[in-house]
């Protein structure tokens, strides 16, 4: 099925309450029943649509299988047209193109994409592109609709990152004189250094407006002729506040907005020559890539990163990027790469001099986020082998939960529900229902898109005949966060 196709199911069969709460809370034996009914599918057609056998959905239907795989939700949502915000996904591919005019569909680019890919590598033009998106994204109100059109990949999307190997050319338009000074740009970074923890902890909604509206003024500020050490801190005060505007998106499911974000970072790391920030959005897109499934353009992007700070990287930010590289060689379905970067990012971690002076932004790289990333990683390829990884997966992510506490925001609240989809993988119902209660009090307290989708992957582990109540009242407590 390609983007031109319609889907099997109309506008009022997917606008039914009763059946986005059944996908919300991926409750699919509930879903294939009301489609079935409403949507006029039979068994066969559902089971062809998302490239399941008649059997398979048979036995989702009635209860005995449960859908726990993020690969077959996928493919249940890309068959049967289900937009991917009702399962917890980011936006499918086809999103961006069904609802455009038969003869647009294909040939017509993103509102921005155009302009975003052309963008010369220079100073005058990063400005430029900053305060277009951020007056888009302030005052246009069809920005978020647009936020929701699919993300660049692939070639199109590495070959406009090259760039970043180049010089900076010098900025010289005539500009009027700005007057900022050391004190008012002292001010601004640690205005950027608060938002970015607030994206850390897991912030959202007006705190990004608020990142979105001091990155404009600071697009103002270098609109203005400042004195060159003032221009590239502001630079450098441009790239972590676009950082931070991307993780914010991402976090509300505004894919595409958090890649224009992480593009502006990139650029505006360039300008203010901060080759080191600047591998470190390139490592923030590598992660939205795998998050993707584009493991491979995610590894292209981390080696692109290692390649421009081979020589003047820090012990954390070349662990960081090992743990970036060793994620996509895992999605790869490489797991001795997997433990090969992973073993060098330790081995970088282990070699931290106390004397050795990095950027503040790369400070949360410790132990604690190695031990609950490569967690994530097992638990991963447990999905399809628990009994050789789930154990491991457990063993890293409680190491990673002894090391940090609620303070660690979205990190503490995906490690409780790592460690909740262990447990039931390993088949300990008591220990899994336990964490899932912690987990759902770890994720109470934030507004991260990305802890809910975490979140919803637990539930389908409590449904069916004979949960025990423990589960059931699990169940009852993450269906009410969802939906709250």
């Amino acid at each position: 099925m390609d983007a031109t196709t319609p889907g099997p199911l109309t506008p009022d069969v997917l606008d039914r309450d009763d059946l986005r709460r059944a996908l919300e809370e991926h409750d699919f034996a509930a879903a294939f029943t009301l489609i079935k009914k409403w949507g006029g599918l039979s068994q066969n057609r559902i089971a062809a649509a998302c490239q399941l056998t008649p059997g398979k959905v048979s036995m989702i239907m009635n209860g005995s299988s449960r859908v726990t795989s993020i690969e077959v939700i996928r493919r249940i949502a890309d068959g049967l047209r289900i937009p991917g915000h009702l399962v917890g996904l980011a936006p499918r591919p086809w999103e961006s193109t069904d609802s455009a005019p038969q003869e647009l569909r294909t040939t017509r680019p993103h509102p921005e994409q155009a302009d975003t890919d052309a963008v010369p590598w220079r100073p005058d033009a990063t400005v430029d592109m900053a305060a277009n998106l951020t007056r888009s994204d302030l005052m246009d109100r069809r920005a978020a609709t647009r936020a929701l059109a699919g993300i660049v990949t692939g070639a199109p999307l590495l070959d406009t990152l090259d760039g970043w190997r180049a010089p900076a050319a010098a900025d010289n338009r005539p500009r009027r004189p700005g007057r900022l000074g050391t004190r008012e740009v002292d001010e601004l970074e640690t205005t950027a250094r608060a938002f970015r923890q607030w994206g850390r902890a897991g912030g959202s909604g007006l705190y990004r407006k608020a990142v979105v509206g001091q990155l404009a003024e600071v697009a103002a500020a270098l609109d203005e002729h400042q004195a060159p050490a003032i221009e590239r801190r502001l630079y450098t005060v441009m790239a972590e506040l676009s950082g931070t505007a991307a993780s914010m998106s991402w976090d509300i499911g505004q894919q595409r907005r958090a890649q224009d974000y992480y593009r502006l970072a990139l650029r505006a790391a360039h300008a203010g020559g901060d080759t080191l920030f600047g591998a470190n959005v390139l490592a923030g897109i590598a992660r939205q890539m795998l998050y993707q499934d584009r493991p491979h353009d995610a590894l292209e992007l981390v080696r692109l990163a290692q390649d421009g700070v081979r020589r003047t990287a820090g012990s954390r930010l070349r662990a960081m990027l090992h743990t970036r590289e060793a994620w996509a060689l895992a999605s790869m379905d490489r797991p001795s790469g997997f433990r090969r970067a992973t073993a060098q990012a330790a081995d970088a971690l282990s070699s931290i001099d106390r004397n050795e002076s990095e950027p503040y932004w790369i400070g949360y790289f410790n132990d604690a986020e190695l031990a609950g990333v490569t967690g994530g990683r097992l638990l991963e390829m447990a999905r399809s082998q628990p009994r050789a990884y789930a154990d491991q997966a457990a063993d890293h992510i409680r190491a990673a939960l002894e090391q940090r506490g609620p303070e660690a925001g979205r990190s503490y609240a995906l490690d409780w529900i790592g460690l909740a989809e262990c447990a039931f993988l390993l088949g300990d119902t008591q220990s899994a229902a336990d964490y899932s209660r912690r987990a759902v009090d770890a994720a109470s307290s934030l507004r991260s898109g990305r802890v809910r989708v975490q979140l919803a992957q637990l539930y389908p582990y409590t449904v069916g005949d004979g949960a025990p109540r423990a589960l059931a009242d699990v169940r009852g407590s993450i269906r009410s966060l969802l939906t709250a």
